[in-house]
């Protein structure tokens, strides 16, 4: 089965991470990697001068926090934070560490996601491992 499988985790009202982590245990047999990743998309140049940087720092350091008591449920489970483009920085985190599945939960499609595209779009159409597509 896999040995190594990502959970990408989004913390927003439409994901529910539980149902995420549930695929994950599911597809993880005993002593797979699993390693539970969210990307904190980078906040636009504009933006940065007003926000605090204790309040970055605050919010990183939640997202671990979050992201360890759900790797604890795991044998073997790291966290993973990281900034940038949602759906290419999981492609390209996948690829460089030998990701043999990724699990990622999806919404239902709105025009919006027929015009951009969503995450998991474009996690199911280009990545060269499984997709596990939660909804």
């Amino acid at each position: 089965m896999y040995k190594h499988v990502l959970v990408a985790v989004a913390f927003d009202a439409e994901h529910d991470p539980e149902r995420s982590l549930q695929a994950a245990a599911v597809l993880a047999p005993a002593g797979a990697r699993v390693t539970l990743l969210h990307v904190k998309e980078a906040i636009p140049s504009y933006a940065i001068s007003y926000i605090p940087e204790e309040y970055d720092q605050a919010l990183n350091q939640a997202i671990r926090d979050q992201l360890s008591e759900m790797a604890a449920r795991f044998t073997h489970a790291q966290p993973v934070l990281l900034e940038g483009h949602s759906g290419r920085t999981i492609l390209e985190w996948a690829e460089e560490n030998e990701v043999d599945c990724i699990v990622i939960a999806s919404h239902r499609s709105g025009l919006q996601d027929y015009l951009l595209g969503s995450t998991a779009g474009r996690i199911v159409g280009h990545a060269r491992c499984s997709v596990h597509v939660v909804r």
